[in-house]
């Protein structure tokens, strides 16, 4: 399994605790960092606000992206995200409850890796989150960021 961290950016308590408990569940043992809205998940990627001593050559492993999030939308995070060559690499899974055909296009058009809609009962969620950790943290190849 890929070691690093995961940045879960999601602003719903409870999606959190169940991520946390999904990983948990499935020996996902990568450190979770969350960032709770857009601009956070931003300044941590950038390393600005609080983030600004943060070492930037140790970039998250895999990003999972809420798209319904307070101050800066998923899709606008995902535009920077891929708009900068610092983090253009960086994989990103859409994880989100929107079932808009048209947030599943534009998600694709802007880059994404791939695009999850959680499952609503913990079982489901809970296998969802160990099927992206066996694709994207053991059988994915990833680039090597200097």
């Amino acid at each position: 399994m890929i070691k690093g961290t995961i940045l879960l950016v999601e602003d719903n308590p409870s999606d959190i605790a169940l991520t946390r408990r999904a990983f948990e569940k499935e020996h996902i043992n990568n450190e979770l960092i969350v960032a709770e809205d857009g601009q956070e998940a931003l300044d941590y990627l950038f390393g600005e606000g609080k983030y600004t001593s943060r070492d930037l050559h140790q970039q998250p492993v895999l990003i999972l992206l809420d798209l319904n999030l307070p101050k800066i939308e998923g899709h606008e995070v995902l535009r920077r995200i891929r708009a900068d060559e610092r983090t253009r690499p960086l994989l990103v899974v859409i994880l989100t409850s929107s079932r808009e055909d048209e947030d599943v296009l534009k998600s694709y058009n802007l880059g994404v890796n791939s695009y999850i809609r959680k499952p609503v009962d913990f079982p489901q969620f809970s296998e969802a989150i160990k099927q992206l950790g066996l694709y994207w943290l053991v059988i994915n190849e990833v680039p090597k960021i200097s």
